[in-house]
């Protein structure tokens, strides 16, 4: 919180393909920074503003992956510019591969992560033989292998409720605890901007593990693909155990897709 200054939550979309993830790296070393969605809004918001800006994200999305609901705060010490003309000005001087789309006014005390009730990612699964090339950079080609939509449904119907997630966990992981509370996780189809079938995997949770999403997704995958039992998945989170899953996903299919800040406050 910061005395005399107007809080600003902005909504990001971004094209995490040429960034080192969303956070700021510290240079300890002396070398040039890896490239991060935080620092380059941090440097546009230094230039508005004339003076150092931090920005407070809502969540992590690591190297390649993408947002299109992504939220962050900031504090600003002018209190001339209407808010939405905040959209118009960074927009200005951000990089294409970074958009804001939205910009409200929120109370002093708010926090970007510490108000999110619920993170909402979406994956993309491009099941053609021949992937467009447009599309490349966005989704996960699957390729000598047709996807049972309700045979993927029925593996993740167990993703629901408060759940011990540590089999889906990458190694490195310094969460405290490896429980989340997991609000929905589904499979759907949805046309892409060409009119092809994408098959796009939806999960909502309280937050997620490291790497977490991309390896529920490589694992319920490979299940339908070797035509696994229904309760393989359920299996393999009993076992708390990451040998136990599959593959990690591609990080290029993965998008933030929406932060929620109107449920349930969960514990993390």
């Amino acid at each position: 919180m910061e005395e005399n200054k107007r809080n600003i939550l902005l909504t990001i979309s971004y094209d995490g393909t040429d960034f080192c993830g969303w956070q700021r790296q510290d240079n300890k070393k002396g070398f040039k920074n890896d490239r991060t969605v935080q620092e380059e809004i941090e440097k546009a918001l230094e230039k508005l503003h004339k003076q150092k800006v931090i920005l407070y994200g809502s969540g992590r999305t690591d190297s390649g992956v993408h947002a299109i609901g992504q939220a962050a705060n900031f504090y600003s010490p002018i209190d001339s510019i209407p808010v939405k003309n905040y959209i118009r000005a960074l927009n200005s001087i951000l990089p294409s591969d970074i958009r804001i789309m939205d910009a409200d006014e929120k109370p002093s005390d708010f926090n970007a992560r510490f108000n999110a009730t619920s993170r909402v990612y979406r994956y993309f699964i491009n099941p053609s033989e021949i992937q467009n090339a447009a599309m490349s950079r966005f989704t996960w080609n699957i390729r000598n292998y047709t996807p049972n939509i309700q045979k993927l449904n029925k593996l993740s119907a167990c993703l629901k409720g408060e759940i011990d997630c540590a089999s889906f966990a990458a190694a490195g992981d310094e969460s405290i605890s490896t429980n989340r509370y997991l609000n929905e996780a589904f499979f759907f189809i949805q046309k892409d901007t060409f009119g092809n079938d994408l098959l796009v995997f939806q999960i909502e949770a309280n937050a997620f593990l490291w790497k977490m999403v991309r390896t529920l997704t490589g694992t319920i995958i490979n299940l339908d693909r070797l035509n696994k039992d229904d309760d393989s998945l359920q299996k393999i989170l009993i076992q708390k155990d990451r040998t136990k899953a599959g593959v990690t996903a591609p990080s290029e299919g993965l998008f933030l897709y929406k932060i929620n800040f109107d449920g349930i406050r969960r514990h993390v």
